[in-house]
């Protein structure tokens, strides 16, 4: 029998293919995506996604998205404070198994399964421990179509941002950074990818460095923004 469980949704192509493996495993029904924002930006936290552009993704994945906003700046305490509220809800409904896209750092591991935990909650990995490089190769021959949302330019070559997730892009990175960027070299937003009902027709707009980090915008044409 299935358990219900919840997406762990930044937007970008490893969570893309973590839901995409765990409803190929069957042990989980995912019910819902949940994706934090900057409530002053209205951006998904850290890939700098336009809201409209998350909630079309969920509509695409056919899963209704659920909305956790956070304070700029956000402390530790805010952001479990937020996150352990909306956790609590779905607790309530009979949710108790959480997704997550991490590949590899296991600090972060540990302080999602700490949460859960405290609240007698499950995560689940599907992609952890994987060769990044062989996650690479999956997502394209998938037909995964991602572009590069964030990057960090001491890293990454600033220009590359608003590039699209191909072997073109990944050619293209220094020696030593991960070709899926679990270490914060960059961060992607998903147009496509197994799962979408249809592609998100994406427009790139400008691009801009703040805080240090470089980010292109990327906005849904008129016809099809909600």
């Amino acid at each position: 029998m299935t358990r219900p469980a919840v997406m762990s949704w930044s937007s970008g192509k490893d969570c893309t293919l973590a839901l995409h493996r765990a409803r190929q495993e069957g042990a989980l029904d995912v019910v819902a995506l949940l994706s934090t924002f900057n409530e002053t930006a209205s951006r998904v936290a850290i890939h700098g996604t336009r809201r409209a552009v998350a909630r079309a993704q969920a509509r695409a994945l056919g899963l209704p998205l659920i909305e956790v906003d956070l304070p700029a700046p956000c402390s530790n305490a805010d952001y479990e404070a937020r996150i352990g509220a909306a956790s609590l809800r779905l607790k309530e409904q009979g949710v108790r198994d959480w997704i997550f896209g991490d590949l590899f750092l296991e600090d972060i591991r540990q302080y999602r399964e700490g949460n859960l935990a405290a609240q007698g909650l499950s995560g689940h990995f599907p992609l952890w421990g994987a060769d990044t490089r062989l996650l690479a190769q999956e997502m394209l021959d998938l037909g995964l179509d991602a572009r590069i949302a964030t990057l960090d330019p001491r890293l990454v070559p600033r220009e590359l941002c608003g590039s699209r997730y191909d072997w073109a892009f990944l050619d293209q990175l220094p020696p030593g950074v991960d070709p899926c960027g679990e270490r914060g070299e960059f961060h992607t937003v998903v147009a496509n990818g197994p799962g979408f009902a249809a592609p998100l027709n994406l427009r790139q707009g400008e691009t801009v460095e703040r805080s240090g980090f470089v980010y292109t915008d990327f906005d849904l044409l008129p016809s099809v923004r909600q």
